[in-house]
């Protein structure tokens, strides 16, 4: 059964809903009941789980008087009467309104209009109908339009009558607005549950008062405190707690704070507060702790701030895939993540995903309850990175901390440290951190004694660290070191059947967290985005959705939302077309790309590489091997 009922008073109504719901696709079950059927079937839904009901005329009035649950009427609006009327516009006799007051409103406006002797004849009930349409219709009234409850009356009494009969539109109305009703019962509901779950888990002891002393809120806390098992909301403050200082805060209207007492053999620190509104005091609050429990939560916090940002936030779970390429590559990441000691080296362009996987290792690790402290080391400059690796002694240097620093390695103790861009290291650095890797202990700047540290060491690059050591850029045996496991992140435009996913998966996460209506892409624009280059991956997505959903004005983002053009989306498709034409090698085939993006991009090197997913360094090392002139 739906969460919402729509319960049609006349058989023409029902056929009408259901004809809505089917062609709207609506979450929507449709009934046949009249009055006390009516008010019957809604009290068994509600009772199976229907949340809103929807109905008409004197079933509308019925139902809700006998549920606890919203009731959307379908209106009945002077057009719908002016319909039943059509065929007695030329009469000129009067003729009655007859049904509940809810159907036969908006009759005045039709009177002056169509100058009709119009008769309203308003039912209070179901039982006083027959004799309030005899007593019009002893007045000389034939012809009567009415609800139905009136039409069956009228012609139980051999009268002329005819149905007022609610439109699709009027239907569609009231379903929207129910659904509407239902959403906002269900955040109520979710607010109220969310409330309950704040009061019930917070550390504080919480009683709230009205403005009469009775309790409002009494939470879970509280209870322990005052050792109170039973909900004693409704119920005198003073009956609970026998020392309460409430009733003197709704007296006096001023807050009384930081006052301690004694609570059998436990001591709390209690702060009272009136709540005041438009000037008067409708209300108090009373907030309790345990003494003991606040000395805890601090030694907790001190220790909590000290780990600050310590902790891996992401799971293989959260890496969004539907490709062969990278459930192979999480396989392999699994069993790397339990080789518990041994160091990691993640490659990948930019954007691909690197620092995901390294948390994800991490997570699934035996070191997983360990720290897990992550560093950009080519985002802090060289003396500023060694300081934040290796940490340093009191006195090391003008400005230096008093009492010294505790370095990243130390913090990861036990746990993993995540060196980001490794490539970019600096070479005096490297030497330190192939001593670290070695020995398995740090030095401290300025000082003269070497801390022993059991960190698991994950490094990622963008870098063809390969290159970086014929360059003499980066250090051979530390390239060993870190070599040993090796995942290699594949770029986007490699897994492209992934690229659905990660659209949906975005536009759902910037719809929620901008707070806009948005709940898809439409074709074209998915096909665009399926053809793009992505040099910069995952990230680059990420960034294109992004603005789609601030820019989109519709609920689906459109080709123009992407901020991307067609020929730029192609370019990368027309390399494929050309060097596929004929059977190349694969030399010869990158040497034909190689030609060709360097041709697009008018002998721009860094843009010839960006267009191919490659360093410059490959483009200019190709062009030297193969002789291409630019």
């Amino acid at each position: 059964m739906n969460n919402i009922l729509l319960i049609a008073p006349y058989e023409e109504l029902e056929k009408t809903a259901k004809e809505v719901v089917m062609e709207h696709g609506l979450q929507v079950d449709v009934i046949q009941g009249n009055l006390s059927d009516g008010s019957n079937i809604a009290k068994r839904a509600e009772e199976k789980g229907v949340e809103v009901i929807i109905s008409r005329g004197g079933t509308y009035q019925s139902i809700k008087n006998v549920v606890n649950i919203p009731v959307i009427e379908i209106q009945v609006s002077a057009f719908d009467i002016l319909r039943a009327l059509k065929d007695l516009l030329d009469y000129r006799g009067p003729i009655g309104i007859v049904g509940y007051e809810n159907v036969v409103f908006g009759i005045d406006t039709l009177i002056d209009v169509l100058g009709l002797d119009l008769i309203r004849v308003i039912f209070k009930n179901e039982e006083e109908a027959p004799r309030q349409v005899y007593e019009v219709a002893s007045k000389g009234v034939r012809e009567f339009v009415g609800d139905t409850i009136g039409i069956k009356t009228v012609k139980s009494m051999g009268f002329r009558g005819r149905l007022i009969e609610s439109g699709k539109e009027a239907v569609l109305s009231a379903i929207y607005e129910a659904r509407r009703v239902l959403e906002i019962r269900r955040e109520e509901r979710a607010r109220a549950e969310r409330f309950k779950v704040i009061m019930d888990f917070i550390h504080d002891g919480i009683i709230a008062v009205d403005e009469k002393g009775y309790i409002t809120i009494f939470n879970k806390t509280a209870g322990e405190i005052f050792n109170k098992s039973d909900n004693p909301v409704g119920k005198h403050v003073s009956e609970v707690v026998e020392t309460t200082k409430l009733p003197e805060v709704l007296k006096s209207g001023e807050p009384q704070l930081g006052e301690l007492q004694r609570v059998g053999n436990v001591v709390i620190a209690t702060n009272r507060v009136p709540i005041i509104v438009d000037g008067e005091v409708k209300g108090a609050v009373a907030t309790f702790q345990d003494v003991t429990q606040i000395q805890k939560m601090e030694q907790k916090i001190r220790r909590e701030l000290h780990q600050k940002g310590l902790v891996a936030k992401y799971s293989f779970k959260d890496i969004v895939h539907k490709s062969r390429i990278m459930e192979d590559l999480i396989c392999r990441a699994r069993k790397y993540a339990e080789l518990d000691s041994t160091t990691v080296l993640i490659l990948g362009e930019t954007g691909t995903g690197k620092e995901l996987f390294a948390h994800s290792i991490h997570n699934e690790s035996p070191r997983a309850k360990g720290p897990f402290v992550a560093i950009n080391c080519a985002a802090l400059p060289e003396n500023l990175l060694e300081s934040e690796l290796f940490g340093y002694a009191e006195g090391a240097f003008t400005g230096a901390r008093r009492g010294g620093k505790i370095g990243l390695f130390e913090m990861a103790h036990m746990g993993t440290i995540f060196l980001d861009e490794i490539g970019d290291m600096p070479l005096n650095l490297q030497s330190r951190l192939l001593r670290v890797i070695q020995e398995k202990e740090v030095m401290r700047i300025g000082d003269d004694r070497v801390i022993p540290v059991d960190v698991r060491i994950i490094a990622s690059t963008n870098r063809n660290l390969e290159e970086d050591i014929e360059k003499g850029a980066f250090r051979r045996d530390l390239f060993y070191r870190l070599n040993v496991l090796k995942l290699i992140i594949p770029p986007l435009r490699e897994r492209k059947e992934d690229i659905p996913l990660l659209v949906d998966l975005f536009v759902e996460k910037y719809s929620s967290r901008l707070g806009k209506k948005v709940n898809g892409i439409t074709q074209k624009a998915r096909d665009l985005l399926m053809n793009l280059d992505y040099s910069g991956n995952v990230r680059e997505l990420k960034g294109v959705i992004e603005r789609a959903v601030a820019f989109a004005e519709s609920e689906y983002i459109k080709e123009a939302d992407l901020g991307i053009s067609n020929q730029a989306a192609k370019q990368n498709d027309a390399i494929s077309r050309d060097i596929f034409k004929g059977n190349f090698t694969l030399k010869e085939i990158e040497i034909m790309a190689i030609r060709e993006a360097l041709a697009k991009t008018r002998n721009n090197i860094s843009e010839a590489a960006r267009l191919l997913g490659v360093d410059r360094t490959t483009i200019w090392r190709k062009i030297k091997e193969s002789g291409l002139t630019q």
